[in-house]
């Protein structure tokens, strides 16, 4: 089995990319294949090396990328974790001389394919495509666009879906009525101020909803607006007389405690602004978990959700968000319908099967190297 060396934001950085990473190493690594993590931070009092972390690239440090790629170049096989803002210069672009220094072969996860990209991020992702040797993208939407839009090869591109956790079905924390959850870093974009709206049309329900409204603020928003989001959701949430049904819970939950708030959920909503996610990790741990999802009509909900098992409405539309809630909510057979049709997707969603895939992409590649060379050197 080759090695593997991991280049991503990692814990103790709070992100989806972070956990994602963590996730992936660990699957990856659980037969006890060597491993490590080249962690890219960019908060200079946040250098401390965790669990299997080789190396620490900090975002201030000149050329840090130099110094990353000698510390892949230990491993067999190189996941680079993309994402726009995580990597140093103009979106991130220090990730493509890291790429091209590399001297064994390199999978390149994309978070993110714009659909309307900057001609400067049209570019920087070509040439990241050129210079990885294999691309994932987590959805068909995703490739699709970077096939479509990008001057990519595609048979470079395989799509391997989000992993999510195995949920155990044990009790859930009981409730006596029912309950909606949104989870993640919260900010601008997330959209609870229209699950806000929709919460306030269904208090003729009896009995009445609850909602949980899960995580801390992201630490970039926190930075340059502090906490104006989330006080705008306190005060919206006063206005529209449903604060006392609301629960924010300002924590980074830890994986079984989130594991029970999804399995105690009616219903997970996922309001978001964006017409352009095309990966949610929130979406794949909601719809693994069996728990019915009401969602804007972002990429990955519309790929995953319509004819699945979820309900897809209008961007902004608390309407919308209201009417689809309650159908699941009141609706005989609704809910269990939803979940039934979970069945045929969870087991390709889980973390084994997941990084399995990830392991026969990195043995085609370290099995295709020998014969590069030689044809190279001919």
């Amino acid at each position: 089995m080759p090695s593997y060396g991991f280049l991503s934001t990692h814990p103790p950085t709070r992100c989806g990319l972070a956990t994602f990473n963590a996730a992936l190493a660990t699957h990856l690594t659980a037969d006890g294949t060597r491993g490590g993590i080249v962690r890219v931070t960019s908060r200079g009092d946040d250098l401390r090396a965790g669990p299997q972390v080789v190396h620490t690239w900090s975002t201030r440090a000149r050329a840090g990328w130099r110094d990353a790629a000698a510390a892949l170049n230990t491993f067999d096989v190189a996941v680079v974790q993309h994402e726009y803002g995580i990597y140093p210069g103009a979106d991130g672009e220090d990730v493509l001389p890291l790429l091209r220094r590399l001297t064994v072969p390199s999978i390149v996860v994309l978070h993110t394919v714009l659909r309307r990209p900057s001609a400067r991020q049209k570019s920087l992702m070509e040439q990241i495509v050129t210079a990885a040797g294999a691309v994932v993208t987590m959805t068909e939407t995703a490739r699709n666009r970077l096939v479509v839009g990008y001057t990519v090869r595609p048979g470079k591109v395989t799509v391997i879906p989000h992993g999510a956790a195995e949920h155990v079905r044990e009790p859930a924390d009981r409730r006596t009525r029912p309950h909606l959850l949104t989870w993640g870093l919260l900010g601008p974009g997330k959209g609870v101020e229209w699950s806000l709206r929709a919460l306030a049309q269904l208090q003729d329900l009896d009995p009445t909803p609850t909602y949980t409204v899960a995580g801390r603020t992201h630490p970039k928003v926190a930075e340059h607006q502090g906490e104006a989001y989330r006080s705008g959701l306190h005060l919206l949430g006063a206005q529209l007389g449903i604060a006392h049904a609301v629960d924010y819970q300002d924590v980074y939950h830890d994986q079984p405690t989130l594991a029970r708030l999804i399995r105690s959920a009616d219903v997970v909503v996922l309001p978001y602004d964006s017409r352009e996610q095309v990966t949610s990790g929130v979406l794949i741990e909601a719809v693994a978990a069996g728990v019915p999802v009401v969602a804007t009509a972002f990429p990955h909900a519309v790929e995953l959700l319509t004819g699945g098992p979820g309900l897809v409405v209008r961007h902004q539309d608390p309407v919308a968000l209201a009417a689809a809630i309650r159908r699941i909510l009141t609706e005989p057979g609704m809910a269990a319908q939803l979940a039934d049709r979970v069945r045929p997707l969870a087991a390709d969603l889980r973390w084994p099967a997941v990084a399995a895939r990830y392991g026969t992409l990195a043995e085609r590649l370290v099995a295709a190297r020998p014969a590069a060379v030689s044809v190279a050197s001919a």
